[in-house]
């Protein structure tokens, strides 16, 4: 026959076994609330042992004026955003927040999650979507108090605002010019570094900016995406149609300040103020006979070379100039 006593001590060797399962979950929890308040406390009691750090630092010296509540709590917040900051693995770059260094980590990884379903264009940041919805929509929220004129983004505004002001705080340090926008700073150093980064890879022609190549693509692809809408002639640069613009209108904006002359295009007010002026400055070097512009100079040097580029399609004649061409 068995001990009771022994049987009373088998049934509960282990009481943790017989405990509900729900019962020890909920312990569980409380544990882990427990701990977060613990934590909260600690934070907490961080927090105030730092701002009584920054007091300290700021101690009131006799004659001198304190610090307002609001400007020792900035202090104090300034010092624990640093404390937080985030660096970024990749390149360094310090951060405020992790919002910040997930959006920064864009940049390494070539992450573009927004996405314009209207052309098919992403984009890293929601602010840079949201401008360029503006493409599409012609929203221009930013207007000129000066002239009228809108824009979509505040700095293209902001750059704008120069043209009025006269300013132009971007100067190269090789022959002192101005320029308004870095960009068109970084583009003229070119002039003189003869750097042109920029290579067509159809023709190996190079060139000094991204833009300009952009625009010499369009020779091999034949696109011209500039249309005028009065003749449906078409050009590879808004430039260009905006020049054009001009035979339609009869405008005649640039002016000789000797006589009075006008012209269309400026290269054609330059060349005729080269009469009262007398300067010649292309000359041949086989003669030295010389010239008011390239091309008069360049169709003079066919006489030496003997080049003939005009052939006539009915007597297979060769003709030097395009003016005796077209007069045969």
């Amino acid at each position: 026959m068995s001990d009771p006593e022994s049987c009373r001590m088998k049934h509960t060797e282990d009481p943790e076994e017989q405990r509900d399962p729900m019962e020890v979950k909920e312990e569980s929890e409380e544990l882990s609330e427990v701990k977060e308040e613990s934590e909260e406390l600690s934070e907490v009691k961080e927090e105030r042992e730092e701002l009584s750090e920054v007091k300290k630092e700021h101690h009131v010296k006799p004659g001198e004026k304190p610090l307002s509540r609001s400007k020792t709590k900035n202090t104090f917040l300034k010092k624990r955003r640093a404390k937080k900051s985030t660096t970024c693995t990749q390149c360094g770059k310090s951060l405020s927040t992790k919002q910040s260094i997930e959006i920064h980590m864009r940049v390494h990884t070539g992450e573009k999650p927004f996405k314009c379903d209207q052309c098919g264009k992403s984009f890293a940041q929601s602010s840079n979507f949201d401008v360029h919805m503006r493409v599409h929509t012609g929203e221009r929220p930013f207007t000129c108090d000066q002239c009228g004129k809108s824009f979509a983004q505040s700095s293209n505004l902001d750059v704008h605002m120069r043209v009025h002001t006269g300013e132009r705080p971007f100067t190269c340090d090789q022959c002192g010019k101005s320029f308004v926008q870095k960009t068109h700073l970084t583009e003229h150093k070119t002039i003189h570094t003869g750097e042109k980064p920029h290579m067509c890879v159809q023709c190996g022609n190079s060139f000094t900016t991204k833009k300009n190549l952009d625009v010499h693509k369009r020779v091999h692809t034949g696109v011209k995406p500039f249309t005028c809408d009065q003749c449906d002639k078409t050009f590879l640069r808004a430039s260009h149609l905006k020049t054009h613009l001009r035979v339609h209108t009869k405008e005649k904006p640039h002016s000789c300040s000797v006589c009075g002359k006008s012209f269309s295009l400026l290269q054609n007010l330059q060349r005729h103020e080269k009469i009262h002026t007398g300067v010649r400055e292309y000359m041949c070097f086989e003669c030295e006979k010389t010239f008011t512009t390239a091309e008069h100079l360049k169709l003079h040097q066919r006489i030496h070379t003997g080049e003939k580029p005009y052939k006539c399609s009915h007597c297979d004649d060769e003709i030097q100039s395009i003016r005796k061409f077209e007069n045969t």
